[in-house]
């Protein structure tokens, strides 16, 4: 594995990764699907993880996101243990630190695109942060370029249009981390270039960005280069 380190990215780690291992099945029918020795995600990082299908891309983004529990290992987010966690603070984590982008979008049907945005807000809607979570939604949609879209469904937007609402909804709540999951697969070349474009706008407005792809053109426009193979990080390089 080779890994090209910029100085000045040394100072802030965001992740690190110890022994990571996520195994489904058990005994005969176990499969081991992830096994990172170490891996480290700096603040700031605009990382591309890629390889082939099965190899571990969507395995590893769950568990940094704590969508799954690992089989072992260590994940410490900017210091903190996260995989001995509870569930009550790993909601916490979730809600708080982490943005999810999902190659389906995932988008509530029968909710407008305001409506979807403010989703992860909603339990806020009753209290004194209810006019900043609306206020939010609606400078987010702006920022994705859906002003004037907002009281759309789903039904009624295009794809492009869906995952710009799904961005914006994992951006609501500030987090430190945004993970991608595919963000381009169900998506022509034209809106997938729309929706690259927005994730290196976030990342240059500060975010850190995990994107896993099989997109070449999302790996190139990354700063780092993350490449996956039977669960195993088998290159490690920043490219920009």
């Amino acid at each position: 594995m080779r890994l090209l380190r910029k100085e000045k990215m040394l100072v802030d780690v965001l992740i690190t990764v110890e022994n990571l291992t996520r195994v489904y099945g058990r005994g005969a029918l176990a499969v081991q699907a992830l096994a990172v020795n170490r891996l480290t995600v700096f603040r700031g990082d605009f990382v591309a993880v890629t390889g082939p299908s099965g190899c571990g891309k969507t395995t590893l983004l769950n568990l940094l996101g704590a969508l799954d529990r690992p089989t072992g290992g260590v994940i410490l987010f900017a210091g903190k243990k996260i995989t001995t966690l509870g569930e009550r603070a790993l909601c916490r984590y979730r809600r708080e630190k982490v943005g999810f982008i999902f190659q389906d979008y995932c988008l509530l049907p029968t909710l407008n695109a305001f409506q979807n945005v403010l989703a992860p807000a909603f339990p806020l809607l009753n209290g004194r942060g209810a006019r900043r979570a609306r206020a939010r939604a609606e400078e987010l949609l702006h920022l994705v370029g859906l002003a004037g879209k907002e009281h759309r469904r789903p039904g009624e937007l295009s794809g492009g249009e869906q995952q710009r609402v799904a961005i914006a909804r994992a951006l609501l709540l500030d987090p430190e981390l945004v993970l991608a999951d595919e963000p381009t697969g169900n998506l022509d070349s034209t809106m997938g270039e729309e929706v690259i474009n927005l994730l290196k706008k976030l990342n240059e407005g500060g975010k850190t960005v995990v994107v896993a792809t099989h997109n070449q053109r999302v790996a190139e426009i990354c700063q780092r280069h993350i490449k996956l193979r039977d669960g195993r990080v088998v290159a490690d390089e920043f490219i920009n």
